[in-house]
Formats: structure tokens, sequence, C-alpha cells
């Protein structure tokens, strides 16, 4: 405990003098964070005392849901409510745009770029620059209940969409789980997440190199086809429709689902005898490809960001620094991994997280696709989750509501 909080005094000492120059007038800065997934609120609540031990700084932080989150930081932009803002990975162009954040990107080109993953970094970026330190570096994965699968006669979680049919046919055939998939489809950003990953994995993408839209390609038709189809097959839980990720977490860790597709904290969640009854039963795997693709999965990244209207920006900076430092990133690791790659061989690390995490981490982290890092991305996603939502309900073709999309999508693009 003495050495840890040696290296983490260590590190805050050797940051820019002038960030501790105003520590004698008791600066307190307001802070906003999620939530669900990711690092916990004790977790949170742990680092954010240790910076205050180690710097006198006092950080008020305050937590809501992932869909309060940004309601919350814009009516506050006025006021400069917050100081640090945790932000989703397609906000910092909106946020940049509209004059909301500050531009970091000397602070943060001074860090070792090389060592902190590339996924982490684009959560950050926007035309070039940076506006905000890397912290939360998460992705979605494949959760499989192994032992319902062996029960059905099947020894190997599948490594392709049509293999995962074809077992989820056989634990519905054999009445081992009447709805063998369950997915994120409520009318929220946790849909947009999932179908990123399941049409990345058809080889599809929702803008091309130039960020320009392409919500109509043949790909993406076909894996909302397929989402649909598993619904209409009764392979996939109609509930699904209203559910988010913790929904997901707990159907799966009460055993009523077979495959999941979810963040990182479902893992320790589901293995935890207070909140499952499926502990040691499930395994995380990349998520299922085709032959277009052998994986995808959607960037979760999710920056801290310092507001314009912040009166200590060098001590939010400092909050933000510390907060990513390796020595707080080895130590809260069980929901949320790593941005700092030199720390997936640290035995810390591994031990915590858990080897098979950190196992299926390498192999997804090289299959991440970005929703669209645009400014209107806000605008576009909502009208999204309603058209997908439809089609999933059978009210509308994947072609249908694509094609309307793309217009909607090149309209708000021309604004």
């Amino acid at each position: 405990m003495k050495k840890t909080l040696c290296l983490i005094l260590t590190l805050v000492m050797l940051s820019s003098l002038c960030a501790f120059g105003a520590l004698a007038d008791d600066v307190t800065l307001n802070a906003i964070f999620m939530k669900q997934a990711g690092y916990s609120e004790d977790d949170v609540l742990a680092m954010t005392q240790a910076f205050t031990e180690a710097t006198g700084i006092q950080v008020n932080p305050t937590f809501v849901a992932y869909e309060e989150l940004a309601p919350k930081i814009l009516t506050s932009a006025a006021s400069g409510g917050y100081d640090v803002i945790l932000g989703d990975c397609i906000w910092p162009a909106q946020f940049a745009k509209a004059g909301l954040v500050l531009d970091v990107t000397d602070r943060v080109s001074a860090l070792d770029l090389d060592d902190i993953y590339q996924g982490a970094l684009d959560a950050t970026r926007y035309e070039g620059k940076y506006y905000g330190m890397p912290w939360l570096n998460d992705v979605k994965y494949m959760f499989v209940n192994m032992e319902l699968l062996k029960q059905a006669g099947i020894e190997e979680a599948p490594a392709t969409w049509d293999q995962l049919i074809e077992d989820a046919k056989a634990c519905k055939e054999k009445g081992i789980c009447e709805y063998p998939i369950v997915g994120c489809y409520a009318q929220a950003e946790c849909l947009i997440c999932d179908y990123t990953c399941i049409a990345g994995s058809f080889g599809g993408a929702f803008v091309d190199e130039n960020n320009q839209p392409t919500l109509d390609k043949a790909e993406n038709i076909e894996a909302l086809d397929f989402m649909a189809q598993t619904l209409k097959d009764g392979l996939c839980n109609p509930k699904s429709l209203e559910m988010i990720e913790d929904d997901v977490l707990s159907t799966f860790a009460a055993g009523n689902a077979v495959f999941a597709i979810n963040w990182t904290y479902q893992y320790a969640s589901m293995n935890d005898e207070s909140q499952s009854s499926v502990v040691g039963q499930g395994v995380i795997t990349p998520i299922p490809g085709t032959d277009k693709a052998q994986s995808a999965t959607v960037n979760g990244g999710m920056p801290l960001m310092i507001t314009a209207g912040c009166k200590h920006p060098d001590e939010a900076w400092e909050y933000m620094l510390f907060l990513a430092s390796k020595e707080m990133q080895a130590k809260y690791c069980a929901n949320a991994l790593p941005i700092w790659k030199s720390l997936y061989t640290d035995p810390q690390v591994i031990e915590t997280a858990g080897a098979e995490v950190v196992a299926a981490s390498q192999i997804q982290f090289d299959f991440i696709q970005n929703r669209p890092m645009v400014p209107y991305y806000n605008e576009l996603s909502t009208a999204m989750q309603t058209e997908i939502q439809l089609v999933l309900l059978g009210q509308k073709t994947a072609e249908e509501a694509l094609t309307g999309l793309q217009a909607v999508a090149l309209e708000l693009a021309d604004r």
C-alpha cells in the first residue's frame, strides 16, 4: 500500500508544477461520471479519494445513468457546472465543434502515445486534435454459457454467426433455453452499439474513410435482416427490445441465455455469487464473424474532458491524469481494461481482470469499429434507434429503414 501511494505521489509531483500553484486556494473540482459499465462508482470514489489525499484538491463526483450523461453535460454547459466530464467516444466531435470542451492536444501529445491503444486515443480525437484524456477503454464481447451449450452436445463457442445460429437452434429444440440469444435492443444507444458490432462482422460500416454516410450499404442491410430474423425465429429473447446492458447481464446471470453481447463488466458480474447463478459457467470470447470479417466490436472508449468553463484546467488535467495513470488502471481493472498496452503483461492486471479477459481483449481489440464520429451523431443515433427498432419489430424492412436513414444522414452532413 505504501509503495503504491509512493508511486502515485511521484507521478503527481512530476507533473507540471503550475497545477499545484493554486492548492493553497482550496481548489474544488466538480466531475460527472456514468453509473453502469466500466469502472464502478466505488472504484471512481476510491480513485478520487486517493487523488485528494495525494494532492489536497477536492473533487465532487456525480454519477448518472448513461442516458442522462449527455443531457446533464449539455444543460450545465452555460453555467459551468462541471469541470471534468466523462464522455462517450462519439461526443468529442459535437462538443469540440460547439466549443464545450478544451483542446488538450499539447497535453496528450506529451504522453507515451505508442503505449496507448489506438481505440482509446480515437475516443478523444476530432479533426486531428485531442479533446480529452483516454481513460475508459472498453469494447463489447460475446459471452457464452458453456454449461448450457455442453448440454446440447456442443463443446466450443461459435466463431461464426452461422455456427451460433445452429448452436442456438440446438439449445432451443432440446429445451435447454427458450431464447438462447439476448441483446441490448432497447431504443437507446446500446442498440446502436450492438448493431455496430453485428454490421461490422458482416463487413458493413456506417461511414466511409471520409466520414461520409454509408448506411444503406448491402452489408448493413444484411446484418439488420439477420438481427430481425433471430427475433422472428424465436432464437432471440423478445424482451431484448426493452433491454439495456444491465438487463442483458441479469438475464444471462440468471441462466436464461446462452449468448449475449456486452461490455467487459459482465465478466466480473456473471462470476460474482452475489449477482449470478451461473458462476463459472460463462466465458468471454471475440464476437463471431462471417466470410467477410473474422469479428467486429464497437469502440466503447470514454475519455475524460475539461469543460470550456472550467476555472482550474491545470488541476482538472492532473485529476484526469491521475485517474488514467498506470497505477490506478492496474489496480481497478476488474470492470474496465487499461488504455496502456504495457499493462497487459502486468501480473496484477492479469490476476485482477482475469487471464481469460486479457486473452479475449488482445484479439478483440484488433477488430474495433467506431460509430460515426461526426458532429451530428446524436441526431443520427436517435433516428437510427427509431428505425432499427421498427425493423426488429417487423414493421419495416431493413432496406426501407436504412435507405431512409441514409437520406437523413446526408441531410445532417450537409447542414
